[in-house]
């Protein structure tokens, strides 16, 4: 045998062994993209819910051109704030006072004139309460403290409505989001004629708690009403 012969029997070889060789990646792209199937789906789980704690800031301001007199209307103003919460139904033990400031409008070297009071007392009287519905009831009510001689008026929106309980709701609301989102997966394996081989990667979301009365203007804070809602993201592989 000539050397062409060999030469040519050599080319054969090397032919067969690349095709061969490119069959083989080819069945290893094609099953790599196989096993790369799967299905991205979300799973959403909500309930209303019902505030359970009240907090309320009220800011207390009085003022005199004495000090003593000026205090002295701030305390009768904070009994007289305390009585009208009792009438209201709340409890009063749970008032607390924090925040306590003077001005003396005489070391304000900025001043041409000579104020109408010299002392102004500011304190601030924080309701908490367990009855959500008597606090907004009486915040409704707070015109009713202007006989009281001092100025008492809400700091922000008024009180703030909070759901305590979240925690009592996680693991029925999560079982809930991710049985949802296993629906839509096997909807989705069906329509593409596909079976779920199992989770590829999960996101079990966060929980959010929302007005119920999604406006313009409403903030959740300032609703009892309440929505708790969580997202799951998960991805199941394909076969």
């Amino acid at each position: 045998m000539d050397s062409s012969d060999w030469r040519f029997r050599g080319m054969v070889v090397l032919a067969l062994g690349i095709a061969l060789g490119g069959g083989l990646a080819g069945m290893g792209f094609s099953r790599g993209r196989v096993a790369e199937r799967f299905v991205t789906v979300k799973g959403v789980s909500e309930r209303e819910v019902q505030a359970d704690l009240a907090v309320w800031p009220l800011q207390i301001t009085a003022a005199s051109n004495d000090l003593s007199t000026a205090n002295a209307q701030l305390g009768r103003t904070i009994t007289g704030v305390r009585d009208f919460m009792a009438r209201q139904g709340l409890d009063t033990t749970q008032v607390a006072l924090t925040g306590y400031y003077v001005e003396d409008a005489a070391a304000n070297v900025y001043m041409s004139t000579e104020p109408r009071n010299r002392f102004v007392v500011r304190q601030t009287l924080v309701i908490r309460s367990d009855r959500p519905d008597q606090t907004l009831a009486a915040s409704q009510r707070i015109n009713e403290l202007a006989s009281l001689g001092a100025v008492v008026s809400s700091v922000g929106e008024g009180p703030t409505f909070v759901f305590t309980r979240l925690n009592d709701l996680k693991p029925e609301m999560i079982a809930e989001a991710t049985a949802r989102a296993r629906e839509a997966a096997e909807r989705f394996g069906q329509d593409a004629d596909s079976h779920l081989a199992g989770i590829r990667r999960a996101n079990q979301g966060v929980f959010e708690i929302l007005a119920r009365d999604q406006a313009p203007g409403i903030s959740e804070s300032s609703q009892i009403a309440k929505t708790v809602r969580i997202v799951s993201t998960i991805e199941y592989s394909l076969e």
